[in-house]
């Protein structure tokens, strides 16, 4: 091959979520079966609730029917237009023994009024890991639930999602102890969202990277301290947000996670380190496609991961409720 030939080959590779998520495929298959002859004969249930006109969220729930049936999981998408009906009826699928799981496609409301949707979700029935004391938990690096180890506490799913995506990237280094095995890494997260950017930042800090986590106001780096020093991350406010200081921590970061939710936002390619790896956890392309002349490796959707880890997260709430009816 001439010198010619090889520089046009770009050398970074798009890795899709589809293949990813198949690793979870016979592991979920497995846990469904197993619930089939015990104590769900006609498979588990998941619902969700839809009450916006946003296409990705229609889109993310009929993804969510494909893969939830699939693998053996009843889906049950229930719309509403208006609403102020949402919180009655996530009431009445929380006492409803049928319902083994819920979740809500956001935006509902778009404000503080969507926080208190996340937490009247039963604790027993969150796929997505969004209860208060699962974010405390993830906050303060707290594993499990209960004393004795035996109640797994639940990751919200999109930052769990990308968590098994940088797993099966290899960025996670398996000869070091679980719990700092991104020591040594930096991470950019572009997004502060409650609901998947602070979280993130919080898990991958827990894990012992560095990162910064930029939103529209102001840059924060999340970090374990020096040499790793804190059980849990601590949070440093670098200032008001600037595109001189993006440039500079995106340039030196082995890891640029983007989940901006705009049709128009497009990540700087030449803010993008030669040989980082880049991820898109938004429904719209946050990187255009000459990331991969700069990026060694490209995810440019997490969905079906995402998917996969919220009917993960329901077979472990319902092996907890399985747990504490055996106590």
């Amino acid at each position: 091959m001439s010198n010619t030939t090889a520089t046009l080959i770009k050398p970074g590779r798009t890795i899709l979520a589809s293949g990813i998520a198949k690793l979870y495929t016979q592991e979920i298959q497995e846990g469904v079966e197993h619930l089939r002859k015990s104590t769900h004969p006609n498979g588990p249930l998941l619902v969700g609730f839809l009450a916006n006109e946003d296409p990705a969220a229609q889109m993310y729930a009929n993804w969510t029917k494909k893969t939830a049936e699939s693998l053996g999981v009843r889906f049950e998408l229930r719309q509403f237009d208006d609403k102020d009906q949402l919180e009655e009826n996530i009431l009445v699928a929380n006492e409803d023994n049928e319902v083994d799981g819920i979740m809500i496609y956001f935006p509902v409301f778009g404000n503080a009024q969507d926080q208190y949707l996340q937490q009247i979700v039963s604790i027993e029935k969150d796929v997505e890991g969004l209860n208060h004391l699962y974010y405390q938990n993830m906050y303060h690096n707290i594993r499990y639930l209960d004393v004795e180890h035996k109640l797994k506490s639940i990751l919200p799913c999109t930052p769990l999602a990308v968590v098994k995506i940088l797993e099966y990237l290899k960025l996670y280094n398996s000869l070091l102890p679980e719990g700092n095995r991104l020591y040594g890494k930096k991470c950019v997260v572009i997004n502060r969202s409650e609901i998947v950017g602070r979280p993130l930042a919080a898990l991958l800090a827990n894990d012992g990277a560095i990162v910064y986590s930029v939103d529209i106001n102001n840059i924060q780096k999340f970090t374990r301290g020096s040499g790793l020093k804190f059980a849990k991350h601590h949070v440093e406010d670098l200032g008001d947000y600037s595109e001189s200081l993006l440039q500079q921590i995106s340039l030196e970061a082995d890891i640029i996670i983007t989940g901006v939710p705009s049709e128009t936002y497009k990540f700087p390619t030449e803010y993008v380190k030669e040989g980082a790896a880049c991820i898109n956890f938004s429904s719209h392309k946050n990187f255009s496609e000459d990331v991969k002349e700069k990026a060694s490796l490209y995810v440019p959707m997490t969905g079906k991961v995402t998917i996969s880890m919220l009917i993960r997260n329901m077979l472990r709430l319902i092996e907890n409720r399985n747990a504490k009816q055996q106590h």
